[in-house]
């Protein structure tokens, strides 16, 4: 919407001791915190918050990861006790991510598969103790290669786009069996939405979602996330094949289009922060529910600087999250979830 023009005479713009100049201030509607909570455009809640969570097997409860201040690999003990507190907090959804034991990884990610595998079991107990929290999965490999990729490498490294595919088939569907609400397919193979949807739908798992990562780019903000999975130290070159260009814009679109027509009921864009203009583009594109991943590299940033006393950490980590919003974003998965929704619900 074009802003209203505002005239006024020479003698008016000259003359401010008449008290009429300027017409227009305006201060007016900031100079108090209720009008400001009135006029606001933008509105962050806790509804707006989905909490990715890293996950280990074993005894030991809490591991915290290195690069990522105040993030803790948990077991699957913790991980309950985590969703709880995510419904305590009045977060609506979990994200969890597994930390793989390595003699578990293979080159074709076997482990993905199994109705055993720890994701699975940390689905399971979840969805046992907080039924009605919302449990979001990745589909992909990564954790689970011995190389590090989302998908299958042929004799030459080439990443197998079909051969992926059916794998990844058979990861949703261990998921959907063991009680996941919803998939996120996050690896960019081609065709991966409407292969997934059809399995999904075929054996009866119709009413699990398919949160796409639509527009997913080949960043270097996700190393803290690949520390803590444990796929730093195993990546073989890069993924620069399946993941797209940070100089593209109209591919994003594309790539959305596509799933979209494949079946996702949700897309993503990510990273997050750097990559706001591709939010917007997708939301007032497509008008779909639109999610961004504020990724490691960014939480670790904000981390940084406010452990060092450069920035007030509470104020960057609110404004940084509203401005997912204003972009045009319906949600943000964020490992500030948890410190958000308690100023949130405080305020």
């Amino acid at each position: 919407m074009k802003p209203i023009p505002i005239h006024r005479s020479d003698s008016q713009a000259n003359t401010p001791a008449a008290g009429m100049y300027p017409a227009v201030r305006m201060r007016r509607n900031r100079k108090a915190d209720w009008t400001r909570r009135l006029v606001a455009e933008t509105r962050l809640t806790t509804s707006d918050l989905i909490w990715p969570i890293f996950l280990i097997d074993g005894p030991q409860r809490r591991v915290p990861v290195e690069h990522m201040p105040g993030v803790d690999r948990v077991n699957i003990e913790q991980a309950v006790a985590d969703a709880e507190r995510a419904v305590a907090l009045n977060i609506p959804a979990i994200a969890p991510f597994p930390y793989v034991q390595k003699d578990l990884r293979d080159p074709t990610g076997s482990e993905a598969e199994r109705s055993t595998n720890l994701m699975c079991r940390a689905v399971d107990a979840i969805k046992r103790a907080v039924p009605h929290l919302g449990v979001i999965t990745d589909v992909a490999l990564d954790p689970y290669t011995s190389h590090g990729h989302d998908g299958v490498l042929d004799g030459n490294g080439v990443i197998l786009n079909d051969e992926t595919i059916a794998i990844l088939r058979r990861q949703a569907l261990s998921l959907a069996q063991a009680g996941v609400d919803c998939v996120a397919p996050s690896d960019m193979m081609d065709g991966r939405v409407g292969a997934i949807r059809r399995a999904l739908d075929t054996a009866g798992y119709d009413d699990v979602q398919i949160l796409s990562y639509a527009a997913k780019y080949a960043s270097g903000f996700y190393g803290p996330f690949r520390d803590a999975i444990g796929t730093n130290a195993t990546l073989i070159g890069d993924k620069r094949t399946y993941q797209m260009d940070p100089a593209n814009s109209d591919e994003a679109l594309r790539e959305v289009a596509l799933d979209i027509a494949e079946g996702a009921d949700m897309v993503m864009v990510k990273p997050g922060m750097p990559y706001l203009d591709i939010v917007r583009r997708v939301k007032d594109t497509f008008g779909m529910p639109t999610f961004a991943y504020q990724v490691s590299g960014e939480y670790a940033m904000l981390q940084a600087a406010a452990q060092n006393r450069w920035l007030d950490g509470d104020r960057v980590m609110m404004e940084s999250l509203m401005a997912f919003k204003r972009a045009g974003a319906d949600g943000v998965l964020t490992y500030f979830a948890p410190a958000a929704a308690k100023l949130l619900n405080a305020a």
